[in-house]
C-alpha cells in the first residue's frame, strides 16, 4: 500500500508541475484556460475560479491544461484569447514552460535533500561533526580532509570507516589537511553498535537554502548532460538501449519506499529530469514537436494547417502508446528474470 501512495505522490508531483508550467505562462500571456485537470476520466472533485475549471479526475495517469484555440474545430473563441492569437514566441513559451517546470522541480527536490539530509562531500572530506563525540573532542572540524590513519594514507571513506571500526578504544593518530596544512590529532574511537569503533563524523554537509538551491540546479544540469550523453551513445550503438516504462518506475519507487523518503525524493528528481527532457524531443504529440511546428511556422511565415498538425500528433500519440506497450512488456520480462527463483 505504501508503494501505491508513493507512486501517486511521485507521478502526481511530476504531472502537476509540468501542467502548472503550461497553465501559468498561458495565463500570463492572456490565453483563456478552460480547464486544469489532474488525472483523466470521471471528475471526482472540482471548482471554478477566474473562468477556469480546476478538476481532480479518477485515473491518476496524467493531466492536462485545456486552452482556448487549441482545437481547430472550436468555435466562438474570444478575440485575442485563443492560443493561435498569440505571437510565436508567446506560444513557444507556453509549450516550453511544461518541460522547464520539470527541471525546476528536480532542482527544488534536490535542494530540499541537500538542506535536510546533506550533500555528499568529495573524497575524504569531513562533512559535519557529531557533538560530544571523539572527533569533536579531538578538535576535528567540518571541511578537514583525512589524509592518514596511524601513518597509513587513506584514499576513500570506506577505507576510513573500516580502519576506525577496527580500533575501538585504541588511541589513534589522524592526520588531516586543513587550509592547505597537515595537522595531526590523537583520537580514541568509541564503541558503537556491535562493538565497532566510531569517531562521530558525517560524510555529508547540510547546506543553507541558497547554497542548496544553487547545488540543486548544478546537479540537475549535470544529470541532464549525462542523460544526453548516454542517449547519444545508445544512438551510436556504443551503449545498450535501456528504456524503462511505468512498470520499471513503480518497481524503482517500491525500492525507494523501502530505502527511505530521501531516496524517494531523489528518484522523483531524476524522473522529473527525464520527463522534462523527453518532452522536448521533436516526437509528434510531445511538447518538442509542437515547438518544432511553431518554428516551422516562423520560418515559412504562416501556420501549418491545424487539422494536418493534429493528425500528425495523433499518429505520434499512437506510436508512443505502442512504444509504452513494448517497453512495459520488456520491463515485466526483466522483472521476472531479476526475481529470485524458488527452490524445489
Amino acid at each position: 500500500m505504501a508503494t501505491f501512495w508513493a507512486s501517486i505522490f511521485v507521478f502526481g508531483i511530476l504531472i502537476f508541475f509540468h501542467e502548472l508550467g503550461h497553465f501559468t505562462v498561458a495565463k500570463a500571456v492572456g490565453i483563456k484556460v478552460y480547464e486544469f485537470s489532474m488525472g483523466f476520466g470521471p471528475k471526482l472533485l472540482g471548482l471554478s475560479r477566474g473562468g477556469t475549471n480546476y478538476n481532480l479526475r479518477l485515473l491518476p495517469l496524467g493531466g492536462f491544461v485545456r486552452m482556448a484555440g487549441m482545437d481547430p474545430e472550436e468555435e466562438d473563441v474570444e478575440a485575442g484569447k485563443g492560443f493561435g492569437d498569440k505571437t510565436i514566441l508567446q506560444r513557444v513559451a507556453v509549450i516550453m514552460a511544461g518541460p522547464l517546470m520539470n527541471f525546476l522541480l528536480a532542482a527544488l527536490l534536490l535542494a530540499l535533500i541537500f538542506m535536510l539530509q546533506g550533500l555528499p562531500t568529495p573524497g575524504t572530506t569531513i562533512g559535519d561533526i557529531v557533538p560530544g563525540q571523539p572527533a569533536e573532542k579531538a578538535g576535528l572540524k567540518p571541511g578537514d580532509v583525512i589524509y592518514s590513519i596511524d601513518g597509513r594514507k587513506v584514499d576513500s571513506k570506506e577505507e576510513i570507516t573500516r580502519l576506525v571500526s577496527a580500533r575501538t578504544g585504541q588511541p589513534t593518530t589522524l592526520v588531516v589537511i586543513r587550509d592547505g596544512r597537515e595537522m595531526a590529532f590523537e583520537i580514541t574511537p568509541a564503541a558503537a553498535e556491535g562493538g565497532r569503533g566510531m569517531i562521530g563524523i558525517y560524510w555529508v554537509k547540510k547546506l543553507n537554502p541558497l547554497a542548496a538551491l544553487i547545488s540543486g540546479f548544478e546537479y540537475t544540469f549535470r544529470v541532464t548532460v549525462l542523460i544526453l550523453q548516454f542517449i547519444g551513445k545508445m544512438v551510436a550503438g556504443q551503449a545498450p538501449a535501456d528504456l524503462g516504462g511505468p512498470v520499471r518506475v513503480i518497481w524503482e519507487i517500491d525500492k525507494a519506499v523501502q530505502t527511505g523518503f530521501f531516496y524517494l525524493l531523489q528518484l522523483a528528481a531524476f524522473l522529473s529530469i527525464n520527463l522534462g527532457l523527453f518532452n522536448l524531443f521533436p516526437i509528434p504529440a510531445l511538447d518538442g514537436s509542437r515547438i518544432m511546428f511553431l518554428g516551422f511556422e516562423g520560418f515559412r511565415g504562416r501556420p501549418v494547417d491545424p487539422t494536418k498538425e493534429n493528425l500528425i500528433h495523433l499518429v505520434g500519440f499512437g506510436f508512443l502508446l505502442l512504444l509504452i506497450v513494448f517497453i512495459t512488456y520488456n520491463d515485466i520480462l526483466q522483472l521476472f528474470v531479476q526475481s529470485p527463483q524458488s527452490s524445489p
